[in-house]
């Protein structure tokens, strides 16, 4: 929606300058810049916002909502975010209070966060969403993801089932992780990031998207999956369960990769041990089901 100047011709006074006008806030904002003039600014568009709702909603207050300003990563890249969306997140929440506040106004320090996970996080609390966005198919019938091209994948890379018209993400499925020191799943991070702040529905987000990804080598897929176990609690077993399924699906490919027999022959990960357990009961499956439709005899 556009504003409009009306010139008023009995009183000049009505007039409204064009440099007046100010934009909405459109979601997250990051900056290097200084954190008292990014706080400024997003603090009167956000005030500009609430003096343009004509009526407030019921049992809602019409003051703005604070800044907070969040240092993230190594380099202490800048974020600022308004309080009440962050609050969407518990572990923000609790922050917010001044469990994790700096001494000086409303400040978050993360520094083992990557900035790019935490700018999809931030993305997500305000848009309900992270880039590339998950988009529904009317013709197909099928979730897809925002600008996807076509890249049928072959061997040593991994074509999910659930990505069977071969579509693939045209933005890069990974993402470095300084910490890590090599290249992993984008959404397997989001997942673990999401856990960190209590956010389930972001989890569901990112797992669902990441089995719309194609063409991912072996290395990542078992990289991915041992930073999922590093970085999940034993009582989360949702993506965890991801990854074995994954590997059991795509068995013939991972056995032929020198990849899955070093990490195997380096032994004392939970990762093969769940691995080994959930390969047994799925032949036990097999066998189960093979008895059923075989005559018994005494």
């Amino acid at each position: 929606m556009f504003k409009r100047s009306f010139r008023s011709q009995q009183d000049p006074a009505h007039r409204v300058d064009k440099s007046a006008r100010l934009k909405k806030p459109s979601g997250p904002v990051s900056s290097h810049r200084d954190t008292d003039k990014l706080s400024s600014k997003l603090q009167r568009s956000f005030t500009a916002d609430e003096r343009q709702a004509p009526v407030a909603k019921a049992g809602k207050s019409l003051a703005p909502s604070p800044i907070v300003t969040l240092t993230v990563g190594g380099e202490g890249r800048l974020f600022a975010a308004h309080e009440d969306v962050l609050c969407q997140s518990p572990f923000f929440e609790a922050a917010c209070r001044g469990q994790f506040l700096g001494a000086q106004g409303k400040r978050i320090s993360l520094p083992d966060e990557e900035p790019e996970v935490f700018s999809a996080v931030l993305e997500y609390l305000y848009k309900g969403d992270y880039y590339p966005r998950l988009l529904h198919n009317k013709q197909r019938d099928s979730w897809e993801l925002e600008d996807a091209v076509r890249n049928p994948s072959s061997s040593p890379y991994i074509q999910y089932p659930e990505n069977a018209g071969g579509r693939a993400p045209a933005v890069e499925a990974t993402v470095f992780m300084p910490g890590e020191r090599q290249h992993l799943l984008r959404d397997t991070v989001v997942y673990c990031a999401a856990d960190k702040y209590g956010l389930e529905e972001l989890k569901l987000l990112a797992l669902r998207k990441q089995g719309l990804q194609s063409g991912i080598d072996v290395g990542t897929i078992l990289r991915s999956a041992q930073y999922a176990y590093a970085h999940t609690p034993d009582t989360d077993s949702r993506l965890r369960a991801h990854y074995l399924a994954l590997i059991i699906r795509c068995r013939r490919t991972f056995k032929r990769s020198g990849t899955m027999q070093s990490e195997m022959e380096r032994g004392g990960s939970k990762l093969f041990f769940d691995l080994f357990v959930a390969m047994c009961n799925h032949l036990d499956d097999v066998i189960e089901t093979t008895n059923s439709r075989t005559p018994k005899t005494i």
